[in-house]
């Protein structure tokens, strides 16, 4: 573990305050789940819950799924990280941290579609520009998302959006918070 130097009591209720910094460095958001583990030391580690993430097996496969079926490159992600790729090199995306660009568009709550124009949304910051993405929803929040990748400047059509829909409403009736 690292030490931050920053010290903070429990209230009458106990909670304690995460400092706005870690916050944003760790893209907490108000309303995140985290999980809570403890050490034989003594000690009490927070860490973000990603119930996208508890499902990296069936994200894979069913990235794997779509993309042999469309030949669309497929990525899947949770609020953060990439999870599972499909039709790229792995390698590139996964488990790398989602675009502020991307993280802009999630909070939308919003499908997204690429525009012809260009200043498209990477995945990442690296790149991997998106075609188009469906939110995963879960409870009201957007908990991750579904996304084509533009291969060669081609625009999406309604076929693709509706596959990409249809994976985010399956991967969303797979999650429980």
């Amino acid at each position: 573990m690292k030490a931050t130097g920053i010290v903070r009591r429990i209230d009458d209720l106990g909670r304690v305050v995460i400092p706005k910094e870690i916050r944003r460095t760790m893209r907490i958001r108000e309303g995140d789940p985290l999980e809570i583990y403890t050490d034989s030391e003594g000690g009490v580690v927070f860490k973000k819950y990603s119930p996208i993430g508890e499902l990296s097996r069936v994200s894979a496969e069913y990235a794997e799924a779509m993309n042999r079926s469309s030949g669309i490159p497929i990525a899947i992600c949770d609020r953060d990280n990439v999870i599972a790729v499909a039709g790229v090199p792995r390698r590139e995306y996964l488990e790398k941290p989602i675009s502020n660009g991307l993280s802009g568009v999630l909070s939308t709550h919003r499908p997204y579609t690429s525009s012809e124009k260009g200043g498209d949304v990477t995945v990442t910051e690296g790149g991997g520009e998106v075609s188009y993405l469906s939110p995963i929803v879960s409870e009201g929040s957007v908990i991750g998302a579904v996304m084509s990748l533009k291969q060669n400047g081609k625009m999406p059509d309604g076929s693709e959006k509706k596959l990409i829909d249809t994976g985010a409403y399956f991967m969303s009736s797979q999650t429980d918070i």
